[in-house]
């Protein structure tokens, strides 16, 4: 199995780091910002990843994306495969997408690690 990094971001924070597979999460799930109850929270808080987890086509992402990275992995130059997700502060949507990510190509056998770029970073004005 093959060695995978997965850097979440905020679009809002910069240019997306370099990657083989980069997903934008900004326009087609809904943001945990626009609630002023999880707006200050990040995925390190349970009601921000069940929000996320719980819109409509990220669980068929995550797997949609396993399988990419699985297809990276098993090329005839295979080596270490990394996978940048991004949301447009990097403090909701895309760690929990990372973790998500993380955990299911942990169970398959890859190793997997995990960076947050933007999680600690305030929270964007928009």
């Amino acid at each position: 199995m093959a060695t995978v990094e997965i850097v979440s971001f905020g679009y809002l924070h910069g240019e997306p780091p370099a990657a083989h597979l980069t997903i934008d999460l900004r326009h087609h799930f809904r943001d945990p910002h626009v609630s002023p109850a999880l707006r200050h929270m990040t995925a390190d808080d349970a009601p921000v990843r069940a929000a996320v987890m719980n819109t409509s086509g990220i669980a068929d992402l995550v797997d949609a994306t396993a399988t990419a990275v699985s297809a990276f992995a098993s090329g005839p130059s295979a080596g270490p495969v990394t996978v940048a997700d991004g949301c447009a502060g990097g403090r909701h949507r895309a760690p929990t997408f990372a973790r998500a990510l993380a955990e299911r190509l942990s169970a398959a056998g890859h190793d997997v690690t995990v960076s947050h770029r933007d999680m600690s970073k305030p929270v964007v004005r928009r």
